[in-house]
């Protein structure tokens, strides 16, 4: 019963005519099949080798950068630096977080 239904529903709804507007079409000659599927095939490979020169030309540019860029140097102590000890302190009735 529920496949009826449903059968009945999609011919009821059935956009084909909307549907086929936007359905690429094969051409019927087969020598220009095989020209568009090349072409196709073509800008695949483009969009590949344009897009693995973007991905080395920004490691390349961050690996420059990078080695360009001053090493911050380390003092051992600052005069504006305060040392010191801590310890956590539990507040009664809290769950630990550990």
């Amino acid at each position: 019963m529920a496949s009826a239904f449903f059968r009945s529903f999609h011919a009821r709804y059935d956009a084909s005519g909307l549907r086929g507007m936007f359905t690429p079409r094969k051409p019927r000659n087969a020598a220009l099949r095989v020209l568009l599927g090349l072409v196709g095939v073509a800008i695949l490979a483009a969009l590949l080798v344009v897009g693995l020169f973007v991905g080395a030309a920004m490691l390349a540019f961050g690996l420059l950068r990078r080695a360009w860029r001053p090493q911050a140097k380390v003092r051992a102590s600052q005069a504006d630096v305060l040392d010191g000890e801590y310890r956590v302190v539990n507040k009664p009735g809290q769950p630990a977080l550990r």
